[in-house]
């Protein structure tokens, strides 16, 4: 796995929002002979990280990993869905079968602030967010208008209403994620003077017995994104496939939005990017 960031320590501001306490855990369960043993995941044998843009003095990226604990329900919704494969966590076991691992990368814009909150608050927020949030997050996302007017709900269609019991689905978790990252943030005035790119994977293991993420013959993986940082499956024999639709400021549907909103023709960056 490679992430293209690196962790510097800044000052973290404090924002105004709050949401209920999370399970994340900075290890991995894998099962043994005598039981469950935890493998911490800043071992460099379980995650990798490299910087391919040397130091900079002003650095604003920053990323973060967490093992989740979700509703096994809800996994195997999503597989079924997603990979149109029969999963049963019963075969697993109920710790493990609720066991996910949480990558993600930010990419600051005009400060640090925002790409901090998302690697301190992201994953938990992931693993707290409920189906009973939708109904006013709906309301509020249409109460901010401009870019969100053409949202009609996306995965989360089913739950707009408030009285649908069936369990989330992964794309809809994510989702939800996103946009309560959005109204924790917008009455927070550090965070209305910049933004940051979000890039997520989840990965779970769908082998039974259980096994982890690292070792696993069967693995599921969920990508989330806003914005134009990458994620990319590299395979062992040097194939790569994309899998990120890069949200770029000079993408002809965003160019064109952009420029309305600005005026002007959009400028790019120390590495020539828009």
């Amino acid at each position: 796995m490679l992430l293209t960031s690196r962790f510097f320590k800044f000052s973290y501001p404090t924002f105004s929002k709050s949401h209920r306490l999370a399970k994340y855990h900075d290890y991995v369960r894998v099962p043994s002979q005598g039981g469950v043993v935890r493998v911490p995941l800043a071992s460099p044998n379980v995650i990798g990280v490299v910087n391919s843009r040397g130091n900079r003095s002003h650095q604003e990226d920053f990323y973060g990993f967490a093992t989740l604990s979700l509703n096994p329900e809800e996994l195997r919704l999503s597989v079924k869905k997603d990979h149109g494969m029969d999963w049963n966590p019963n075969d697993v076991g109920k710790i493990l079968s609720q066991q996910v691992l949480f990558v993600g990368i930010y990419d600051g814009h005009g400060g640090s602030a925002v790409a901090q909150y998302l690697r301190q608050e992201l994953h938990g927020l992931f693993e707290s967010v409920d189906k009973s949030m939708i109904p006013e997050l709906f309301e509020w996302v249409k109460e901010i208008g401009g870019y969100f007017k053409r949202f009609k709900g996306g995965a989360l269609i089913p739950w707009i209403g408030g009285n649908n019991t069936e369990d989330l689905t992964l794309e809809a978790r994510a989702t939800l994620a996103f946009f309560e990252v959005d109204k924790n943030l917008s009455a927070d005035s550090v965070a209305q003077l910049c933004g940051a790119t979000a890039s997520v994977a989840i990965f779970q293991s769908l082998d039974a017995p259980a096994t982890p993420f690292f070792s696993a013959q069967k693995l599921a993986l969920t990508v989330a994104h806003c914005g134009d940082t990458r994620v990319l499956l590299c395979s062992a024999n040097g194939q790569v496939f994309p899998m990120t639709e890069t949200h770029h400021a000079d993408s002809h549907v965003e160019s064109i939005r952009l420029r309305r909103m600005m005026g002007s023709s959009l400028i790019t960056d120390s590495y020539g990017e828009s």
